[in-house]
């Protein structure tokens, strides 16, 4: 794929960018090496005010940021603007808990015969992240965030349809105060990418992506035996049961579906009621799909913007296709909009079957599929019949339900009641082929630390 910003409400391309040399690449490899012995000697407290200031830089430029991010992958500005303000956040949270999160770890000394015994954090030093496009400031940061105030350097690799929003973030950091070379982009394609884990300067890799893209990841970090965090794919699943709050979770469940466009790894995409309840849900949740506005994403009034890219609307239209060809009955939506952009309406597929594609495969865009179950033993057995295990959403009122989902929903996270979505204060990640590791909280901040043991004997 070419670097470029191109408008996906109009197809147009906007700005085209040139893949940095093999010369300049090594030149920014070896700028973060070196300032990697710097950083890791700095103390939180100087890190802390850099990553405050940074907060503050992009709280003053929120708008013309939540433009660019808008322009470039199609995001509402509404959701663009909340984007750049969560990242504002975690960069406050991280200047704030930082020194706590990494504090030296006591164990008993006596036990193992030492005046003294503990554990320390240090950072590991050059951490290369592979980015994606659907959050495009906030994946970057919840990586950056963390890492630099435990001193790690970062370089960013990000996706190649957002270039403008990653030089952005390859100058933030430094604007900030932070020793130059701290946090660089490379502009560079896939193909390159295993040539900068390889590279001996290069310590650890995080990836937030596909499937295919975190195996390949993961396969030449692990043949180099280095560390890394894998944020994969999601088909998560939306559970309401017969004791929940129907109104609400009717309502929430149309965000939860076509947030950030429908493209989001933790967007609810398979809808499981219990029987008794189905034809009410299917009814209200269909009814408030169809009402959602399309269109120009500058406009305040605007639900759901356009797909990100053409490939990523023609991925949609296939998995509808298949399903369709094969009994799903489409309840709303179902076919592209007219005109230029790659827009695709709110759409709710019903009668879904193992046989289709959409049963097993990521649906990235605001396609929901509706579910039946008799009970929970049957909500739980649809939920978990998929490869993915990221997020998990549950609506119930009783106890011994709730109890049930946080213990057999095979997911990263369990959100009761509630959206999924991610948080400075909870750890964030999946299982299965969702990835492994986490970001955020304390396992964020610790991903890309050596945890070394220190004993201390008699003198």
């Amino acid at each position: 794929m070419a670097i470029a910003t191109t408008n996906p409400a109009t197809g147009e391309v906007l700005k085209e960018f040139a893949e940095i040399s093999d010369e300049e690449l090594d030149h920014r490899v070896e700028a973060a090496s070196q300032v990697s012995s710097r950083l890791r000697r700095t103390s939180f407290s100087e890190r802390a005010g850099w990553m405050r200031r940074a907060g503050e830089i992009l709280d003053e430029e929120q708008e013309s940021l939540a433009h660019l991010m808008t322009t470039e992958m199609g995001k509402t500005i509404t959701s663009a603007r909340a984007e750049v303000a969560k990242c504002a956040k975690g960069c406050r949270f991280y200047a704030e808990h930082a020194e706590s999160l990494l504090a030296d770890e006591p164990a008993d000394a006596a036990a193992v015969g030492a005046t003294a015994a503990y554990a320390v954090y240090q950072p590991l030093g050059v951490v290369l992240a592979v980015m994606p496009w659907n959050f495009p400031l906030w994946q970057a940061m919840r990586f950056a965030a963390p890492a630099l105030m435990a001193g790690n350097v970062g370089l960013l690799k990000h996706a190649s349809n957002v270039p403008q929003t990653a030089l952005y973030l390859g100058e933030l950091f430094e604007r900030a105060g932070f020793p130059a070379g701290s946090f660089q982009t490379l502009l560079i394609g896939s193909a390159r990418v295993e040539a900068v884990i390889r590279d001996r300067r290069v310590a650890a890799v995080t990836l937030t992506g596909s499937g295919p893209a975190g195996s390949a990841v993961g396969a030449v970090a692990g043949d180099c035996i280095k560390p890394s965090v894998l944020e994969l794919g999601g088909s998560d699943p939306f559970i309401v049961m017969a004791s929940a709050d129907l109104d609400r979770a009717a309502s929430v469940a149309t965000t939860a579906r076509v947030q950030n466009n429908g493209q989001s790894c933790i967007a609810a995409k398979r809808f499981i009621v219990e029987e008794t309840v189905a034809a009410e849900f299917e009814r209200r949740f269909v009814e408030t799909m169809s009402a959602l506005r399309v269109g120009d994403p500058f406009d305040e009034s605007t639900d759901v913007g356009p797909i990100a890219t053409e490939q990523g609307r023609a991925d949609i239209e296939e998995l509808v296709a298949d399903a369709v060809d094969k009994g799903a009955k489409v309840l709303c939506g179902g076919e592209r909009l007219p005109g230029p952009g790659w827009f695709y309406p709110p759409t709710v597929i019903t009668g879904i079957t193992p046989e289709m594609r959409v049963y097993t495969e990521e649906l990235f865009g605001p396609v929901a599929l509706l579910f039946r179950a008799s009970g929970i033993d049957e909500a739980i057995e649809i939920a978990n019949a998929t490869e993915f295990g990221l997020g998990s959403n549950a609506w119930t009122d009783d106890e011994a339900e709730r109890a049930r989902f946080v213990r057999d929903l095979e997911a990263g996270m369990v959100f009761i009641n509630g959206m999924t979505t991610s948080y400075p204060e909870l750890p964030f990640g999946g299982v299965k082929t969702s990835g492994y590791g986490r970001e955020l909280w304390e396992q964020g901040i610790r991903a890309f630390c050596n945890v070394k043991t220190v004993w201390v004997g008699e003198r």
